[in-house]
């Protein structure tokens, strides 16, 4: 596919949603065509899915339902939505993708990440990330920051103890020694703006090599 799957990983908290806009806009500032999206999420089927793994109430969820749930989002999201655009040449920004999954079902569930890549497997058919941003953020600060920023939806996810949090963060450090070609960490204590100019940079970088 002649487009480029991008991603973007970190705690709650870490500003993720908020650098992935300013990413987006820059892209298309300097001619690319882009694709904004999220997971779980970004199309019908996949955002009802959302309400139910993210609903509050859901306290009762079993970790494999919750692996398998978002798994299936993960699929339908593919299969309607960034495969046609990677075939249509577009730059998909994604919010969150199967290494999510590895770390917080995988690492601080305690499904074992392999395992949780495993049933990820048949729902992605070999599509991994072109590149990776993973934003690291100690738990307690991003936490911090959803609670006072009042317009964020707080989820299921927001609401487990600082221990999990702590144990996604391992999760994330773990995938990244892992697949070090593919993920680029990125401070992102630091503010916003200078985050954001990071990234552009090493996207403009990327895509510059991969055109050339």
């Amino acid at each position: 596919m002649p487009g480029k799957f991008i991603t973007f990983e970190g705690p709650e908290g870490a500003g993720k949603t908020t650098v992935i806009q300013m990413l987006n806009q820059s892209l298309k500032d300097i001619g690319y065509s882009t694709l904004l999206t999220r997971e779980p999420g970004g199309i019908k089927i996949a955002e009802d899915i959302r309400k139910i793994i993210l609903n509050p109430e859901n306290t009762e969820m079993d970790p494999r339902t919750e692996a398998l749930l978002y798994a299936a989002a993960r699929r339908q999201h593919l299969a309607e939505k960034v495969i046609p655009a990677l075939k249509e040449g577009k730059v998909v920004v994604c919010d969150r993708f199967v290494d999510s999954s590895m770390a917080y079902q995988g690492f601080a569930r305690g499904l074992g990440m392999n395992e949780v890549y495993q049933i990820n497997e048949f729902a992605i058919n070999g599509l991994m990330p072109h590149l990776t941003f993973y934003l690291d953020i100690d738990p307690e600060i991003g936490l911090r920051r959803i609670n006072q920023n009042q317009e964020r939806e707080i989820n299921r996810l927001d609401l487990e103890k600082l221990e999990f949090h702590y144990q996604v963060r391992e999760g994330y450090l773990t995938l990244l020694e892992r697949f070090p070609e593919r993920i680029c960490l990125i401070d992102a204590n630091k503010p916003v703006d200078e985050v954001h100019q990071e990234i552009y940079q090493k996207m403009k970088s990327y895509l510059s090599t991969e055109h050339s």
